[in-house]
């Protein structure tokens, strides 16, 4: 699903809560939300959520999300009841892979986890899913939205090319990567709500590209402390700035002027996203609430004058609950 180029920047977003007092969330939404996480891999807490009703594969899940994708978990609160769980296993699944690369000491054991991957998902589209938590309510999502396994296959493959520590050559090699993990997430997560719609795939596809970039962008601290810098190496080759810079946490300008160069990426292809508001399908909207988070991070790194390494970036939004519920009342994205 080729996405069209880009455009010009995008529009900051204004958020009103005055019209919330006709509407209430979710009665479990901010509770949910403000629980701490819950060990994600013991016997003892998929018993204990069974006790309660809730299957221990689907308790499994819900509690990776809350610890290792919490925007994610708090975005698929927002999804239509009967879409909820194969959403967060979904999301679940995205999570196994995403830690795989930083999980592992070397290159081989990597592969050898994609490869586990790979298998599972060859035996769940068998009716055949190995007794592993998410793989089992995965296998409950594509039965029950006849997921398409290309998309899946896309995210293994490009993780295991990832699993490589080499920069991005260029900003199109990050997009690339974007678009086959972030955009083929929401392209599932569309076929989730029922959707088949052609401009809900466009918008998808932006905004995956926009969620890969500002991906990138965050863990660059996180990455500089491995002593590993991934940005991409065309931009900063533009602004005679080298990995050391960001390794040594170089605050120069030329050090910013590489920051706001790939934030702005990230900025056009929201943008471009939102151009398509009025031929996207409504029923497709709640798919793509994590604009409000990305749109978050940009004005935050933009008041910050593009210092990467602000201890401000690092702390978590404890307004976005009830920002995402705005978005999701007021229909946008």
């Amino acid at each position: 699903m080729a996405a069209s180029r880009l455009g010009s920047a995008c529009v900051p977003l204004r958020l009103g809560v005055l019209s919330l007092c006709h509407r209430r969330p979710p009665r479990d939404l901010w509770a949910r939300a403000r629980r701490p996480p819950g060990p994600a891999g013991s016997g003892r807490s998929v018993a204990a959520s069974s006790a309660r009703g809730a299957s221990g594969t689907d308790r499994y899940c819900l509690e990776l999300l809350r610890k290792r994708d919490y925007e994610g978990y708090l975005c698929s609160l927002l999804l239509p009841a009967e879409s909820r769980s194969s959403a967060f296993a979904l999301r679940a699944f995205n999570v196994e892979l995403a830690q795989i690369k930083d999980s592992v000491s070397e290159k081989t054991i990597g592969l050898m986890r994609m490869q586990f991957w790979k298998r599972t998902v060859d035996d769940i589209y068998s009716d055949n899913p190995p007794h592993q938590p998410v793989a089992i309510e995965l296998w409950k999502a594509v039965k029950r939205h006849n997921l398409t396994k290309r998309w899946l296959m896309r995210i293994i493959d490009e993780r295991e090319k990832n699993l490589d520590d080499k920069a991005y050559r260029n900003i199109q090699e990050l997009e690339n990567y974007a678009e086959n993990t972030q955009s083929s997430l929401l392209y599932l997560t569309l076929e989730i709500l029922g959707i088949k719609d052609l401009h809900a795939d466009h918008a998808a596809s932006h905004i995956g590209k926009a969620q890969g970039i500002v991906t990138c962008l965050r863990a660059t601290p996180y990455h500089g402390s491995r002593r590993r810098v991934f940005l991409p190496m065309d931009i900063c080759m533009l602004h005679g700035v080298s990995q050391e810079d960001f390794l040594r946490k170089n605050q120069d300008k030329n050090v910013r002027d590489v920051i706001y160069d790939i934030a702005s990426q990230a900025h056009l292809h929201l943008k471009h996203a939102r151009s398509f508001h009025k031929s996207v399908p409504v029923k497709a909207f709640p798919a793509f609430l994590q604009t409000v988070a990305l749109e978050d991070y940009l004005k935050k790194i933009q008041q910050v004058n593009f210092d990467i390494f602000h201890p401000s970036l690092q702390q978590k939004n404890t307004l976005l609950p009830l920002s995402l519920y705005i978005q999701s009342w007021r229909r946008r994205y």
